[in-house]
């Protein structure tokens, strides 16, 4: 019987050692927790001033939620206060892809801080004088020594083209600086000036109510159209995905593009704005003069 109980002892002390020995073989060993890749920020397409932020953002939000999408690169809408902040920070390059006016382009493209990559099709940039619809003022030679708004000494259409034809034929007007087009547009709406700079693309995008309380005396001559340009140093893989993705945009998203009052998008190059260059405009006529004078708050 003493033997038995004692082999019944022995079994049981190998079951328990097997079983042990299959819970130390079964159990997961411990690891060494791996931190997961962080994602990159997001690209900032940054877009000129000519409107208020809210309405631009409405209006790019879909071409750039489409760009994101088709390059599989976050890319998020910024812009500034004013145009003479979104020339600062374009100036320290702080923005990954930004639509700029031709005069813009120019300069810093000369810098090296940006490179064209696209341009609206089959376009050109015509700046334009309006007044009330109600007014007498029929043509810009009866400006002299009226009150016009523009919205920025660097808007190339709206500012730079109007002031130089109105330089050229020797009339002196008292200007006023408002920030936006829209701003311009709802100042002579409102009689608080006699005339305003502005430009076809935004002119039609306004308001119909607005639209309708202002009448055009005088078109500039058209230019290239505003560039959308990538920074300096933004990877040339990341640059094509997006280059192509704009030149096809009317394709694959053409809905993206009605509030902008664009058709298409079509690739540049540098060149494109050598009728901007013709012109000899030196940069105090713009003033990007004054560019170390206001802070870029991206930095």
């Amino acid at each position: 019987m003493t033997n038995f109980r004692g082999l019944i002892g022995i079994g049981l002390f190998c079951l328990a050692g097997l079983l042990g020995l299959s819970a130390t073989l079964t159990k997961p060993e411990a690891t060494e927790s791996v931190p997961r890749k962080q994602a990159p920020p997001p690209l900032t397409f940054a877009v000129v001033p000519q409107q208020s932020a809210s309405r631009m953002a409405r209006e790019w939000g879909p071409l750039i939620g489409a760009l994101s999408r088709q390059t599989g690169s976050a890319i998020r809408f910024v812009t500034t206060k004013d145009i003479p902040t979104f020339e600062a920070c374009l100036d320290d390059g702080v923005f990954d892809i930004a639509y700029m006016n031709p005069y813009h382009y120019v300069v810093f493209s000369e810098a090296g801080t940006y490179r064209a990559i696209a341009h609206q099709a089959d376009k050109k940039l015509k700046g334009l004088v309006v007044v009330q619809a109600e007014s007498d003022v029929s043509e810009i030679a009866e400006l002299d020594g009226a009150v016009v708004a523009f919205p920025s000494p660097g808007a190339f259409g709206a500012s730079v083209l109007p002031r130089a034809e109105l330089l050229r034929r020797g009339i002196e007007v008292e200007t006023r600086y408002v920030r936006s087009h829209d701003s311009v547009y709802r100042a002579v709406a409102g009689g608080f000036v006699v005339a305003g700079g502005g430009v076809t693309r935004t002119l039609a995008a306004a308001p119909d109510e607005l639209r309708a309380q202002l009448r055009v005396i005088y078109t500039t001559d058209g230019y290239t159209p505003h560039a959308i340009a990538v920074r300096d140093g933004l990877s040339q893989e990341v640059t094509l995905k997006i280059q192509d993705a704009l030149d096809n945009v009317d394709e694959k998203a053409p809905e993206t593009l009605r509030n902008l009052g664009i058709l298409a998008f079509v690739a540049a190059d540098d060149s494109d704005w050598d009728d901007v260059r013709a012109l000899g405009l030196k940069p105090e006529q713009a003033g990007l003069d004054q560019l170390d004078q206001v802070v870029c708050p991206f930095d």
